[in-house]
């Protein structure tokens, strides 16, 4: 057995030798430094007012809550006002020059990162040797203090509106910055602080990445959250869809296989029937099982393999006390009411109707249990009302049901869509909920017309 090894080397950029592991690694990271703080390091990012939608914050109301929003950026200039008082104060002994070149240069950067935080970066970074020239060698160095409490507060700042890693990048660059001016030309002075604002910018910088990196986290997850929800109530939808196509598959199926009975017994109902009629029963036959077979080949899809179709009948309004029965006996005070005079209506309107009063009924016993319900029936000229209200759930302790997906309102509505209707949904000024319903209904003669 022989065993052969293959080495895979990387081809250079100019046709040369292959360029080494870490020299594509310090390319990389040049990559990204010039991403992060080069590119576009000036570019227009203003802080968006605070979302008010916290514990505490969103229970604010009025004028608190418009200010309440504007909290971050009063946070940053009050930190302004804090490093120019602090430069101010550290430069007395500077003549007055110093003083209100020192507080101006600590005030800038920190306002500048409501706006430019990375070019507010550069900037402090520039006018930190400035500040650091007028003082003595008894002074910290190269931080001096204004510009000590100037450079932290932006660190922090800009690590609050950009990734982790420019964080890092910033941190570093502040790093090589103090240590190359302690090496050169920090001989003359009496301390360095270099160490210690390292220590302070570090872990401040770290709270701050990770603020950012939970805040980034809450808002994927919300974000998930919603596409979930979405993606539920579609699913939902789809459901009830297809459970309206098989109802519906059976009541039409129903119909034409009735049609088609008929049509075939109907000549030997009639003696000596004329060939005309015959034939034109012959007709109706024909087209009713044609009928019905793409029907089955159309609607038959929507059954799942392990469907099987109901050997009762589909139910109606007439089975309606069935069903109150039923939620009677499962807890719930339910009475009825008709209006009008009660007539049969097209097998469509029935089913969905008897499916409405079903759900509202259910939804009732899941998110208000202990609570009274109506059902009102009202047969009018062009139509069928429904009115389904139930009572606010008692002061009890009874658990509120969570079972179900919560979207039992969405197939009510694709049931009354279905059938050209209206439905209104909401609360009632007793604390109850209300569910009112309006199925139109096609007259003989409309449907002559």
């Amino acid at each position: 057995m022989t065993e052969t090894t293959q080495t895979q080397t990387m081809p250079s950029r100019g046709g040369g030798r292959p360029s080494s592991p870490e020299f594509r690694v310090a390319m990389d990271a040049w990559r990204r430094l010039r991403q992060d703080l080069f590119h576009d390091a000036f570019a227009y990012r203003p802080l968006l007012p605070m979302k008010m939608d916290g514990l505490f914050t969103s229970r604010l109301s009025g004028h608190l809550r418009e200010y309440a929003r504007w909290t971050p950026h009063a946070m940053v200039v009050t930190a302004g006002l804090l490093s120019l008082s602090i430069s101010a104060s550290a430069s007395q002994g500077g003549g007055e020059v110093a003083i209100i070149l020192s507080a101006l240069l600590a005030l800038c950067p920190v306002l500048l990162t409501l706006i430019r935080p990375i070019g507010a970066f550069w900037v402090s970074m520039a006018a930190t040797p400035v500040t650091g020239a007028f003082t003595d060698m008894w002074s910290d160095w190269p931080w001096a203090t204004g510009s000590f409490a100037c450079h932290l507060v932006v660190l922090t700042v800009v690590a609050l509106r950009t990734r982790p890693r420019t964080a890092a990048w910033m941190w570093a660059l502040s790093a090589t910055y103090g240590m190359l001016l302690e090496s050169t030309v920090g001989g003359g002075h009496y301390a360095s602080n270099t160490g210690p604002f390292l220590i302070i910018s570090a872990m401040a910088l770290l709270a701050a990445s990770v603020v950012n990196i939970r805040r980034s986290a809450q808002q994927e997850v919300t974000a998930q959250q919603s596409v979930t929800a979405h993606e539920r109530s579609k699913r939902t939808l789809l459901e009830e869809r297809t459970t309206i196509a098989r109802e519906l598959h059976d009541v039409v199926a129903h119909h034409m296989s009735v049609v088609a009975i008929q049509a075939e017994a109907a000549p030997y109902r009639v003696e000596n029937p004329p060939p005309e009629l015959e034939q034109a029963f012959v007709t109706i036959r024909e087209n009713a099982v044609a009928a019905l077979t793409e029907l089955r080949r159309v609607l038959g899809v929507v059954r799942a393999e392990d469907y099987e179709a109901p050997d009762a009948p589909q139910p109606t309004l007439a089975d309606l006390d069935g069903l109150l029965a039923n939620v009677r006996e499962a807890g719930l005070t339910v009475d009825k009411a008709v209006t009008g005079a009660v007539r049969e209506l097209p097998q469509g309107v029935e089913l969905s109707a008897y499916r409405i009063v079903q759900e509202a009924l259910s939804n009732t016993l899941r998110h208000a249990p202990g609570a009274t319900a109506r059902v009102e029936i009202g047969y009018v000229l062009g139509g069928l009302g429904l009115r389904i209200v139930n009572g606010p759930s008692p002061e009890v302790t009874l658990v509120k049901s969570t079972h179900g997906a919560g979207h039992g309102i969405t197939g009510m509505r694709e049931r009354v869509t279905m059938l050209n209707g209206d439905m209104t949904t909401g609360e009632t000024d007793d604390g109850g909920y209300e569910v009112t319903v309006f199925l139109p209904v096609t007259t003989t003669s409309e449907a002559d017309a």
